[in-house]
């Protein structure tokens, strides 16, 4: 049986789709929560397992409006998660879309920052 989880956006927390059948994950909206790291604990459960698996291509579309640094952390370390997967695994390739208005300087640095800490995954930066 595959995982599949979806959180609806608060005002503090954003919108989380994982649909591993499709081996896509989605992250949407703002994420200020009191407790980031628990808010993640699930999904960064379940990536730890999905990526001891040979899972062909995953997709990670990131579209976020605004986080807090603690947020910063949170995905910087799933994203390295993920390039160390693609770098041990290379038949495993690992998509990220880092989504965004072309007015938000600040998550389109962040952005650009993430992409130079990562080495074997796709991450494209699309500003809308």
């Amino acid at each position: 049986m595959t995982y599949h989880l979806e959180r609806q956006k608060t005002t503090s927390t954003p919108y989380i789709l994982i649909d591993e059948e499709k081996c896509y994950m989605k992250m949407e909206g703002c994420s200020f929560h009191e407790d980031v790291v628990e808010f993640f604990s699930q999904v960064n459960i379940w990536l730890d397992s999905f990526l001891m698996k040979d899972f062909g291509t995953f997709t990670f579309d990131c579209e976020m409006e605004y986080f807090n640094s603690s947020t910063v952390k949170v995905l910087f370390n799933m994203l390295m998660k993920m390039d160390n997967c693609a770098n041990e695994k290379p038949n495993n390739k690992i998509i990220v879309n880092w989504i965004t208005d072309q007015n938000n300087e600040i998550i389109l640095e962040c952005g650009e920052d993430l992409k130079e800490e990562i080495t074997a995954l796709t991450f494209n930066i699309v500003a809308n």
